[in-house]
């Protein structure tokens, strides 16, 4: 059952066209995993998407056939609102994405079914509802919801207080459905101090925790020796509530 469009991304093709400069090639250039991080890290987001609109253009027509033969089976696929495809999802909602190790290759030759356009509206004792009235029978439901969000994550561990005080966790700030305005130019209270002291935020996937865990410890350091890192755009801390 697939409850909303996807941004589907074959891992050889994201390696070589997206990702070659973490490649064994570019280590043989002197390229190491370090200063590719670094590299990728000195683009600005406000020049990324226009960078990733080529990039996925190349993308769709290296694959055309394999996207073909996957809409064909009734899976209903995107590039973002904007045609900037996988990355900028993941930068901006941190939804809607699938880098397809073999799954997608199932769906489009018929292995695995797909319903989509439909919403769940209940469970039954053999099977769920959709929202059209059908009734589909199944012997395991497993539900793939994907990330939670931080926000109410920390509303859960520290306070609904803190939560509120801290606001939208992850995301630009670029204006599209589920990150919402106004710009940013960069992660939304990512690897900074927050409006609660003591209170930090760590996400990304394996590079962006590489690069940036540097900072949050330097962060941490300077703190313990009384040294002020002051913080663009951080609102006048408030007192962490209790849970």
């Amino acid at each position: 059952i697939q409850r909303s469009p996807a941004v589907v991304v074959r891992s050889q093709t994201l390696m070589d066209v997206g990702f070659d400069i973490y490649s064994e090639a570019a280590l043989a250039r002197g390229i190491t995993a370090d200063t590719a991080d670094m590299i990728v890290a000195s683009i600005p987001f406000a020049l990324f998407a226009d960078q990733q609109r080529v990039l996925y253009r190349i993308i769709r027509d290296r694959d055309a056939g394999f996207y073909a033969r996957l809409a064909a089976s009734g899976f209903q696929l995107d590039f973002g609102e904007d045609d900037t495809g996988l990355m900028m999802k993941a930068l901006r909602t941190a939804s809607g994405y699938y880098i397809d190790v073999g799954a997608s290759e199932l769906i489009a030759r018929g292995d695995i079914g797909v319903i989509a356009g439909h919403g769940v509206t209940g469970l039954t004792r053999d099977g769920l509802t959709l929202s059209d009235g059908r009734q589909v029978q199944a012997d395991v439901i497993v539900a793939c919801t994907g990330y939670q969000s931080m926000h109410e994550t920390v509303a859960g561990i520290v306070s609904r207080q803190a939560a509120d005080a801290i606001g939208h966790s992850w995301g630009l700030g670029s204006g599209v459905r589920g990150d919402p305005g106004p710009w940013q130019g960069e992660i939304r209270n990512m690897w900074k101090p927050t409006a609660v002291d003591a209170l930090w935020f760590h996400g990304g996937n394996l590079a962006l925790s590489r690069f940036y865990s540097r900072f949050v410890a330097l962060q941490l350091k300077a703190g313990m020796e009384g040294i002020a890192t002051p913080v663009w755009g951080r609102p006048g801390p408030v007192e962490r509530a209790a849970p």
